[in-house]
């Protein structure tokens, strides 16, 4: 992976540090039976950096770090961290809420919804990787649940769609339910869904009463996944037989729940953002 370095002067951002073993002082779950452990496999960290707009999620690619807010991507040079290009919409234009970014073939693509509002809208917001021009768009229109990632895996889309035990403002109800969040596959062409899974229980009660925030598929062939707001990470894999994700393990990560995204370039490398303090941070597995 190609190192961050922080400038001297640049203000509110951290010097780069080096194999710094990764911080997380909440409880995580128990690890499956027969799967490797935290002190087998880990997360360190290689580098961080601060910035108003690490609030939903990060990608990166050889060059550059793509950071989300609810109506603003903002597009840094991982040398030097200066920002390069932005995209930002009007608080009263048609971006509302955006949860994620992954990368695919020279565009951002945005998992996008209406969160929290209500009947749940979803759409994929596509961005020209370049210039964070907007590129695209595709609506799914009313769907059972608000989309929180999306992202291109083994020659389809793969998306989560997201529900919530917690009531939100004028709805004065939940929004959906968080057992009936779901990751879908979605044809390359039409997006067409062509799969669908459930959750782990486990993983499910430690969102409650929020949902899978972050969804990426890992160099393993593992899906890791988040929450809302502890600091751990699931690695997930498709069964055999049944509509139920299984879980393999969880490791502690910065990341205070929120999107996560694979290094394109390093896949080693996890991405993510630790909201309470607006950093965005690297950190790599290893061991197992």
């Amino acid at each position: 992976m190609e190192a961050l370095t922080s400038g001297a002067a640049a203000a509110g951002r951290r010097s780069l540090l080096a194999l710094a073993a990764a911080s997380a002082s909440a409880p995580v779950l128990a690890q499956a039976p027969g799967q490797a452990g935290p002190g087998e496999r880990r997360f360190e960290t290689l580098a961080r950096f601060t910035t108003p707009a690490a609030r939903q999620g990060v990608c990166a690619d050889a060059d550059h770090v793509f950071v989300v807010d609810d109506r603003l991507i903002a597009k840094f040079d991982r040398r030097t961290q200066a920002e390069v290009a932005r995209f930002e919409s009007p608080r009263d234009g048609p971006i509302i809420h955006m949860n994620s970014l992954s990368l695919h073939e020279g565009q951002v693509l945005v998992a996008h919804s209406n969160y929290p509002e209500e009947p749940m809208l979803s759409s994929v917001e596509r961005f020209d990787a370049g210039t964070l021009r907007h590129a695209g768009s595709h609506s799914f229109g009313i769907m059972p649940g608000s989309l929180t990632a999306f992202e291109w895996h083994e020659g389809a889309w793969w998306a989560v769609w997201a529900n919530y035990s917690r009531v939100f403002g004028r709805n004065q109800r939940p929004y959906g339910n968080t057992w009936w969040t779901h990751l879908a596959r979605h044809a390359p062409g039409d997006l067409r869904q062509t799969g669908g899974w459930t959750f782990p229980p486990e993983v499910l009660r430690r969102a409650e009463p929020m949902s899978v925030s972050g969804a990426s598929w890992g160099p393993d062939g593992l899906l890791w996944c988040t929450g809302h707001d502890h600091k751990e990470v699931y690695a997930l894999r498709l069964p055999r037989m049944g509509s139920v994700l299984e879980r393999v393990l969880t490791l502690p990560i910065e990341a205070e729940g929120q999107a996560i995204a694979w290094d394109k370039s390093a896949p080693d490398v996890l991405w993510q953002i630790v909201r309470s303090r607006r950093e965005v941070v690297a950190q790599r597995l290893v061991g197992g």
